[in-house]
């Protein structure tokens, strides 16, 4: 399955973003799907992730209240609604899909990522 993220951008501190990312090439139903960060110097980390229905979620505990992961499996998409971001959220976003159905928690059991999209929170 192919993977790309888009929607980032800059926003000021308290400001919010929603990240789309599009998959083609399987079922995306298959899957799956969350989304990870990766800040410079530091090492890739769990954001949210879906079970392939969409009733299962978890987040980090980081944005949890904050943010809102969504799939819609009729389109192929997985969005990431972020609400008061902060400048510790600024990171490259990446989508991801694991063949696992569950919600990924870890970048163990991820298959398939998409190039990430810059979400920079600065005033």
């Amino acid at each position: 399955v192919q993977l790309q993220a888009s929607g980032g951008g800059l926003v000021q501190p308290g400001g919010s973003l929603r990240l789309s990312c599009a998959a083609s090439g399987r079922t995306f139903s298959d899957y799956g799907v969350g989304w990870f960060r990766q800040a410079p110097g530091k090492e890739r980390e769990f954001v949210a992730g879906s079970s392939w229905t969409g009733n299962s979620q978890y987040y980090a505990d980081s944005v949890k209240g904050r943010f809102t992961i969504s799939r819609d499996n009729a389109k192929n998409t997985v969005s990431l609604q972020m609400n008061s971001l902060k400048p510790e959220d600024t990171a490259v976003y990446l989508c991801a899909a694991s063949r696992s159905l569950a919600a990924p928690r870890t970048s163990k059991v991820i298959n398939y990522w998409g190039k990430g999209t810059q979400v920079t929170v600065s005033s």
